[in-house]
């Protein structure tokens, strides 16, 4: 049985008491000034088009405070509409300039300041009004004798008769000058319904209106619309958006009694309900019925989306306006909560479905941004983990200064922000004096600054290098001795491991080249290594994209202790020194699976940034390209030319201590068995294109 929640006309708000309401006869605009101000309303409707603010000039008239009231404006005896009026209370902004010299003192005073201070402050004032589906703005020219006001002081008001609005319905308006002095006034109000009001007679949208029952039965909720059988309405569903234009989700023409069902993963708090009889010049009304209910806030938290946008950009997607606050904060490693910081966002209500920017001069992954409401964290995104790396355990140093330009410096820890050079048992405290030093050397990097605070991001990883440097000795000693004992014993016992991961990147160019490759990662598979190459993952590849692929396997690699291998070819050389020619564009990719092309602009960060070392090792083939080929770039890790140099090669890539140099041999001559028949092939007939399918496990 379906419990009803409450039952009303379809107009918004209800009101606890019945009004009555003046009446305006006549369809004309009109405007009246308080005594001593002298008005006049410009005929016809303007534009709506407030403008920059700009300084004042000397005093004038501004609009302080805006205030309405409820009349009804009637054609005839049973024939009127809702109408708003409107009263803007007007002040004095600005001032005069001071007179100067022996003016000050009793000299001759300027005419000009005379004459001014005898003329009239004069004003445009805008009055913009919106109510869906409508919107309007008039003019009005006030104007008050310079010499009865004072800067600041309250002036009078003008009243507007009036705007027409529709039962129900909410209004926003707002006010201005032309030109603008200072922000906008603006008032949203939710007019009242049939019910409330003494219009019954003289409104006649009242007097077949449909009346709408709200009922939930479960999971479902009923708009009931009980109307006589030959009645026809139109029937709206739309979100009320108070930042941007309404969206309008669902809308229908009907006849007679109806039962509307929505789900309750369709509500949120924004959903208005619209209706109106299908017959000329009709009123619409709106309900919008699921302001308060708490399954449509928590569906609207659901749909909501927080995004960073590089460099420095954020953005929050939502159907429906959200009352809450953004902050920055800074994410420590290993977990815990992410800790407020200045430069707070600003405190407004967040702004929905719009890119908004940080107030940040670098980027840093343990940035991050957090949305709440009502003090509850909603939301959180920390900053471009994807391009920037993971979580840092850097020292954030919040640096703060008198107008004295005296400083101070604190580092931001679990427990609070902790002085530098303090006595505190913490780890800032005891690294006080390095960070300081660090900080001074340039070594920290700053993230934020403004007149009296900073921000700066300080690396802590060679403190931690050192704190520990006892603690790995004895470990490796400990390793050392370990391993002793195992050459000693007469049977070695080969513990089963998973070996260690690579992930092979070439440039594919031909059937020859391919075939190569997969030898050698045949080969390598032969060896404790896990090996990975797009050879073998064709229908990934095809599913994901190269660069998609490409990131998730070299991501997997790197966080599990792997090495990527680069293979140089002719082609390869090539698209690296076109790259960098090029800048950070990236690339066409060279066919529908070159995973080479694709992972450019991912690779050659980690060398221009200096992370490639222990990450990236590279080779080439013998008679194919020679040393000096490689670009410089890359000679930052180990190149190496194969299969002349593979115990190099192989060395690079096992784990450390494995294996002996004896089987390291055996391996390396395992391996070029194995790979000298392709490179022979390839160097024999350069120009064949052969099969693209030979040498690879995979051809999907």
């Amino acid at each position: 049985m379906p419990v009803p929640w409450f039952l009303l006309s379809l107009a918004l708000g209800r009101s606890p008491m019945v009004l009555s309401l003046e009446r305006l006869v006549g369809p004309q605009d009109t405007a009246r000034c308080s005594p001593g101000l002298s008005c006049h309303l410009w005929d016809g409707d303007v534009l709506c088009l407030p403008g920059s603010i700009v300084s004042a000039p000397g005093p004038v008239l501004v609009p302080t405070r805006l205030q309405t009231e409820l009349v009804l404006r009637c054609y005839q005896e049973t024939d009127c509409d809702l109408c708003v009026r409107v009263a803007i209370h007007l002040a004095v902004h600005g001032h005069w300039e001071e007179p100067k010299g022996e003016e000050k003192f009793g000299g001759a005073a300027d005419p000009e300041l005379e004459e001014s201070r005898n003329a009239f402050l004069q004003a445009q004032v805008v009055l913009s009004f919106q109510a869906y589906p409508t919107a309007r703005c008039v003019l009005l020219e006030v104007q008050v004798p310079a010499a009865l006001v004072q800067p600041g002081q309250s002036v009078g008001s003008v009243v507007f008769d009036c705007f027409e609005a529709a039962l129900g319905a909410e209004v926003r308006i707002w006010s201005y000058t032309q030109p603008r002095y200072q922000k906008e006034l603006n008032l949203t109000q939710h007019l009242p319904d049939c019910k409330g009001l003494e219009v019954r007679d003289s409104i006649q949208s009242c007097w077949a209106l449909p009346w709408l029952n709200v009922s939930a039965d479960g999971d479902d909720v009923h708009l009931v619309l009980d109307v006589s059988e030959d009645q026809r309405f139109g029937l709206s569903l739309y979100w009320n958006q108070v930042q941007g234009p309404t969206k309008p989700w669902w809308h229908r023409n009907l006849t007679g009694p109806q039962t509307i069902t929505l789900n309750h993963t369709d509500l949120f708090p924004c959903l208005c309900i619209q209706v109106w009889p299908l017959e000329p010049d009709s009123v619409r009304t709106s309900i919008c019925p699921f302001r308060e209910d708490p399954r449509a806030h928590r569906n609207l938290w659901r749909a909501a989306r927080l995004q960073l946008l590089p460099p420095r950009g954020w953005r929050l997607d939502a159907p429906c306006s959200l009352p809450a606050e953004a902050t920055l904060c800074w994410q420590a490693p290993g977990g815990g909560p992410c800790q407020s910081l200045v430069p707070p966002l600003p405190p407004a209500n967040v702004t929905v479905n719009k890119a908004l920017e940080l107030p940040l001069l670098n980027v840093h992954p343990n940035l991050c941004v957090q949305v709440s409401s009502w003090e509850k964290l909603q939301l959180q995104e920390c900053l471009w983990v994807d391009s920037l790396g993971p979580l840092k355990d850097d020292m954030l140093l919040v640096e703060t200064r008198d107008p004295h330009n005296n400083r101070s410096l604190c580092a931001l820890e679990p427990s609070g922000c902790t002085p530098l050079l303090s006595r505190a048992s913490t780890r800032a405290a005891r690294l006080g004096e390095q960070l300081l030093q660090d900080l001074q050397s340039g070594q920290c990097l700053q993230l934020w600054d403004d007149d009296l605070r900073a921000l700066w991001a300080c690396p802590m990883d060679k403190y931690v290098h050192q704190r520990w440097a006892l603690v790995w000795l004895a470990c490796l000693l400990f390793v050392a001795v370990l391993f002793l004992l195992f050459l000693f014993r007469k049977d070695q016992v080969k513990a089963a491991t998973r070996g260690r991961a690579a992930l092979l990147l070439y440039s594919a160019e031909d059937s020859g080249f391919e075939r190569l490759v997969s030898a050698l990662a045949s080969a390598l598979c032969q060896l404790p290594l896990r090996v990975a190459v797009d050879l073998w993952s064709r229908r990934e590849l095809s599913a994901q994209g190269p660069l998609a692929w490409f990131h998730a396997q070299r991501r997997q690699t790197l966080q599990e202790g792997g090495v990527v291998v680069l293979l140089f070819s002719p082609g390869a050389v090539v698209l690296c020194r076109e790259w960098l020619q090029d800048g950070a564009s990236t690339p066409a990719p060279q066919g529908p699976h070159d995973a080479f092309a694709a992972s450019l602009s991912c690779v050659l960060p980690d060398f221009l940034q200096g992370r490639a070392p222990g990450r990236y090792v590279g080779a080439y083939f013998d008679g194919l390209l020679h040393s000096d080929a490689v670009p410089a770039l890359f000679r930052s890790v180990p190149v190496f030319s194969l299969p002349s140099q593979l115990p190099g090669f192989l060395g690079t890539l096992q784990e450390p201590g494995d294996p002996r140099p004896g089987l390291l041999r055996e391996r390396a001559r395992l391996v070029s068995q194995a790979l000298q028949p392709a490179l022979d092939q390839l160097l024999k007939a350069p120009g064949d294109p052969g099969d693209p399918e030979d040498g690879t496990r995979d051809g999907t």
